[in-house]
């Protein structure tokens, strides 16, 4: 039985530059089952970006098959592209991309109205649920200037949430965060993934990928390591090592 939720095979992209192909992306073959907590790492230019833009189908390969949850997006049209990218990843960025004037509840219900599935009927009771889901029920009506970086991270992570993804892609989800509130953000992915929520992150940030259970390291547009990590970090426990090296220091 196939447990893959995100399988690629020959995946490669090549950018035009004039008249000059350059290979960002050179048949990268990857098998991610559900429930895993991946990090793709690499240097600037590895080609970790060109890969997460197309495990979220925000970009589509020159060739090679994506399978995203047994689905052939290779074979979709530009409107079931679209729909698979709405209705089956959550995306949560550096940046949060929040709506400055919309409260968090608002912010979290924003992809139920481009769902043309219609499956979820109620969006606000979604969108209330995803926010008590991260701990925010509090702040639902807080516009982002009201909320701390780590809170808005958490109502991307619930808008991220809300559609009941089969994946979570994160792209330096805690790049805007200092590291107590970065590990902060990584207790909850960790919550999140032990309740069986798949999640794949870029970090350029060894410490941090060390949260996740696997690292996929990325060179020159190809995969050069591929590992289970050992000695997880637990985030609560680092957290706990905070506070006491704090009360310590006082």
């Amino acid at each position: 039985m196939d447990n893959s939720i995100i399988k690629t095979i020959n995946l490669t992209k090549t950018y035009k530059v004039g008249e000059i192909d350059v290979p960002a992306l050179k048949s990268v073959n990857l098998n991610i089952n559900k429930g895993e907590f991946t990090a793709i790492m690499g240097a600037s230019g590895s080609g970790k970006s060109t890969l997460m833009n197309l495990l979220g189908c925000l970009d589509m390969p020159t060739s090679g098959e994506f399978y995203l949850d047994g689905v052939n997006t290779s074979r979709l049209t530009k409107n079931e592209y679209a729909s698979i990218r709405n209705q089956r990843i959550g995306f949560v960025f550096q940046g949060f991309n929040l709506l400055s004037r919309t409260t968090a509840v608002e912010n979290v219900e924003m992809p139920l109205m481009y769902d043309r599935s219609n499956i979820i009927k109620d969006h606000r009771a979604a969108a209330v649920k995803a926010l008590e889901r991260v701990g925010l029920a509090d702040r639902m009506h807080h516009i982002p200037s009201q909320l701390s970086g780590g809170q808005q991270q958490r109502v991307a992570i619930a808008r991220a949430l809300v559609n009941n993804p089969a994946i979570i892609l994160a792209d330096e989800p805690t790049g805007n965060l200092d590291s107590r509130t970065s590990v902060e953000v990584f207790a909850l992915f960790q919550e999140l993934n032990d309740e069986g929520i798949t999640i794949v992150m870029v970090t350029h940030e060894r410490d941090f990928a060390a949260f996740a259970k696997r690292i996929i390291e990325m060179r020159d547009g190809v995969v050069v390591k591929d590992f289970i990590i050992k000695d997880r970090l637990n985030a609560k426990e680092e957290l706990l090592k905070m506070s006491t090296e704090t009360v310590v220091h006082e």
